[in-house]
Parts: C-alpha cells; structure tokens; sequence
C-alpha cells in the first residue's frame, strides 16, 4: 500500500504526536461504519498545551498555530483509531473548531485556517472539508482552541 499521507507528512517535515488520552470519562473516537467521530482535540505541541484568550494573553498567529497543533492530534486520533494505519483515511467530512477568544474578536475562521491548512497539505485536494469556527468565552485548561472532527476511513 502506497504510503501517500506518511510521505506527505515527512515532506512537510511533521511528525505525528502519540494519541492523546482522554481528558475525562469519554472515548477519544468512535467508529460507526466508515466515519470516525473524533472528540475534541486540544492544541498540545511538543507535550505543552498553548493556552491563552485570543484578544488578551494570545493572539492570531498563536491561535493558528495552536489550531495546527489541534489538527495533528485529530489526525494521531485517526491513526489510533485504524490500529495504526493511517494510509486508511479517506478524507476529513467536518471539523467543528471552538476559539477561546474576547467578546470583541471576529476572525475565528482565520484562527481555524489553521488546522483546514494543515489537513489540505498532508491529504491535498482529498482534505477538504466542511466547517465550523465558533467563539467562546472559555476552553478546559485555558486551551486558545479546541477542535473536534469526523473523517471517514476505508
């Protein structure tokens, strides 16, 4: 089997993280079927979570690389979720991204171009997804985003 989104990981010089264990009592996917729900994902880089409101101790090009950060543990749930095979994902179908950010803010779609930015240079045209970015008042742990996805899988 072609190794397509490994090779375009390596190219990009990205490394998928580990999964990440549920913060609580809940599974980090279910599969039904061919589709994959993928629970929220906080932006956890190198073993450190960004935090921070976007507008007061954060701001736009940290919310996007935390939105990144967000993105890569999506897809290191998805390879938990194939048993290890990630060359099984078909594509991404949604990501649902939530910015903790001021009242005032009103570029939360650019926040989450992030994540839609990095899923559509590791799968290319097969990346592209429907979406939604939604503001609030507060993330667990101060996180700056929090994104939550489905994708399906052959």
């Amino acid at each position: 089997m072609e190794d397509r989104i490994q090779s375009r990981l390596a190219a990009l010089g990205l490394k998928l993280p580990s999964a990440p264990p549920p913060a609580a009592n809940y599974s980090p996917y279910i599969i039904v079927g061919e589709i994959v729900y993928v629970a929220g994902q906080l932006p956890i880089e190198s073993g450190t979570l960004i935090e921070g409101k976007i507008g007061e101790e954060a701001d736009v090009e940290q919310g996007v690389r935390a939105a990144a950060a967000c993105a890569l543990n999506l897809l290191a749930q998805i390879k938990a979720a194939c048993g290890g095979n990630i060359e099984r994902l078909a594509r991404p179908v949604k990501l649902t991204g939530f910015v903790n950010a001021t009242p005032d803010f009103r570029d939360h779609p650019t926040v989450l171009n992030g994540a839609s930015d990095l899923i559509v240079k590791v799968l290319g045209d097969s990346g592209k997804h429907a979406r939604s970015a939604v503001g609030v008042a507060s993330l667990p742990f101060n996180a700056t985003v929090e994104i939550e996805a489905i994708f399906q899988i052959s």
